[in-house]
C-alpha cells in the first residue's frame, strides 16, 4: 500500500460485520472541515451500523493533525493514509482508501460537507434493500438539488459534463442520472481496484465504466454549500476530466485504433501549413514535403502521448518513443508505393482502390507497430515489475 496510516482512534475489527461500512474521504487542505464532518458523522451513523472512516490525505497543511485530534471524540475507528505523491488526484486517493477498506460497503464522500453525512445510512440501507452493488446519491432525482453549485457557470459545466459522459457511455451509465456525483456507496466485492486508472476527481465514472456494477440504485440528495475553504474545481481539473473521458472511451484496442486514425487525420493540417510555408520560402517541393511530413508526425505523436498512451509513457524514455514513432510514420511512406505497385501489378486493381487499400494496410500496420514497438515495456523493466508484484 502506498502511504502510511496515522491518527488511529482505535483498532478496526478484524472481520467486518454484514452491511458494515467504510467511509472513504479524500482530503486536500480541508483542515477547516474535517472536525465538523466527523461530528456530523457521529450524529448520523447509528450504533447498529458498524463503521470505520478512512481519510486519504494529500494535504500540504495541518489536515492530518486536525483529523487526529478530532478522532479522539469519535465512537468509531478513524484513520489517515497520508500520500507523499498525489498519484491520480482525488480519484487515486479514493482507490487507495478502497484498498484499505475492511467492510462490505464502501461509501465515498467529500470532506467539505457538500455531501450530507446524514445520508450515509440511507445509501447502505438502499443497497441492502434493493440488492444493489452501487447506490448513487443523485442531484437530479425528484427531491434532489444542485443548490450548492456556486453560480450559473458551474451549474452549466456540471450539466454539460453529465450529458457528455452519458452520451459517451450509454450502457455503462444506464440507471445513473448523476455520473458526476462524488457521493455514493459501492459493495467492496464489486470493486476491482487493479482495473482502475483514475485521473482527477470523477471516480464514480471510472468505477461505473471499468467495474460495471451489476445492479445500480439511486437516492436523491441536496448538494450543500461548502462549509469552509475553497473549491478544488479548476480549469485544470476540467482538462483532466476531458482527458479521462478519452482514456475511458479508448480503452479497447478497436476504439484506440479509431482514435489513432482520427488523430492521424488532424496531422494533415500542420503538414499542409508547413508545406505551404516551405514552398513559399523557395524550397523545392520534394524536400519541403519530407520536412512538412515531420511536423505532422510530431503533431500526431504529441496527441497520442496525451490522449491514447498516457499510462504507458513511463515504459520508455521520451526520446526513444519519439524516434520509434517517427521511424514507423516515415516507413509508412516508403512501404506505401511498393504496396500500390503490388496491388496494381499482381491483383489487377485500379490505381485509386489500390491506393486506398495501401493506405488502410499501412495505417493498421502503423497502429499495431505503435502499440507493439513504441509503448511496449523494456524487457528489463517488465521483469523488474513482475518480480515486485510476485
Amino acid at each position: 500500500m502506498a502511504g502510511r496510516r496515522t491518527a488511529e482512534a482505535r483498532e478496526p475489527v478484524d472481520v467486518a460485520e454484514p452491511a458494515a461500512v467504510t467511509i472513504v474521504i479524500p482530503t486536500f487542505n480541508e483542515s477547516g472541515n474535517v472536525r465538523e464532518l466527523l461530528h456530523r458523522l457521529t450524529e448520523s451513523v447509528p450504533v447498529r451500523l458498524p463503521c470505520e472512516v478512512v481519510f486519504v490525505d494529500d494535504s500540504t497543511d495541518d489536515t492530518p493533525a486536525v483529523i487526529a485530534d478530532a478522532a479522539r471524540e469519535c465512537p468509531f475507528p478513524v484513520s489517515v493514509i497520508h500520500r507523499e505523491a498525489p498519484d491520480g488526484g482525488l480519484g487515486g486517493a479514493v482507490v487507495e482508501g478502497m484498498r484499505a477498506a475492511a467492510s462490505d460497503w464502501i461509501v465515498v464522500m467529500d470532506a467539505d460537507l457538500q455531501h450530507p453525512p446524514a445520508l450515509v445510512p440511507d445509501l447502505v440501507a438502499t443497497g441492502e434493500k434493493e440488492s444493489a452493488d452501487l447506490v448513487v446519491a443523485s442531484r437530479y432525482l425528484p427531491g434532489g438539488s444542485r443548490a450548492g453549485l456556486a453560480g450559473g457557470y458551474r451549474v452549466a459545466v456540471s450539466r454539460g459534463a453529465t450529458w457528455l459522459a452519458k452520451g459517451l457511455f450509454p450502457r455503462a451509465l444506464r440507471g445513473i442520472s448523476d455520473p458526476m456525483s462524488g457521493f455514493f456507496a459501492i459493495r467492496r466485492a464489486a470493486v476491482t481496484a487493479d482495473a482502475l486508472k483514475p485521473l482527477g476527481y470523477k471516480i464514480l465514472l471510472e468505477l461505473a465504466v471499468r467495474c460495471r456494477p451489476a445492479a445500480v440504485a439511486e437516492v436523491p440528495f441536496v448538494f450543500q454549500d461548502r462549509f469552509a475553504g475553497e473549491s478544488k474545481s479548476t480549469a485544470k481539473e476540467g482538462a483532466r476530466f476531458l482527458r479521462h473521458l478519452v482514456e475511458l472511451r479508448t480503452a479497447s484496442p478497436l476504439a484506440r485504433m479509431v482514435a489513432f486514425g482520427l488523430i492521424g487525420l488532424t496531422g494533415f493540417v500542420p503538414n499542409l501549413v508547413a508545406l505551404h510555408a516551405l514552398v513559399g520560402s523557395g524550397l523545392h517541393y520534394l524536400p519541403a514535403e519530407i520536412l512538412a511530413n515531420q511536423l505532422g508526425v510530431l503533431w500526431n505523436f504529441l496527441l497520442i502521448e496525451v490522449l491514447l498512451f498516457r499510462d504507458r509513457r513511463q515504459h520508455r524514455h521520451w526520446a526513444d518513443r519519439v524516434g520509434r514513432f517517427a521511424l514507423l510514420a516515415n516507413a509508412d511512406l516508403v512501404l506505401r508505393i511498393p504496396l500500390i505497385a503490388l496491388f496494381v501489378g499482381q491483383f489487377r486493381l485500379a490505381v485509386l482502390p489500390a491506393t486506398a487499400l495501401a493506405l488502410l494496410t499501412t495505417f493498421v500496420l502503423r497502429f499495431a507497430g505503435t502499440e507493439a514497438l513504441v509503448y511496449v515495456p523494456r524487457k528489463g523493466r517488465r521483469s523488474r515489475t513482475a518480480r515486485s508484484t510476485s
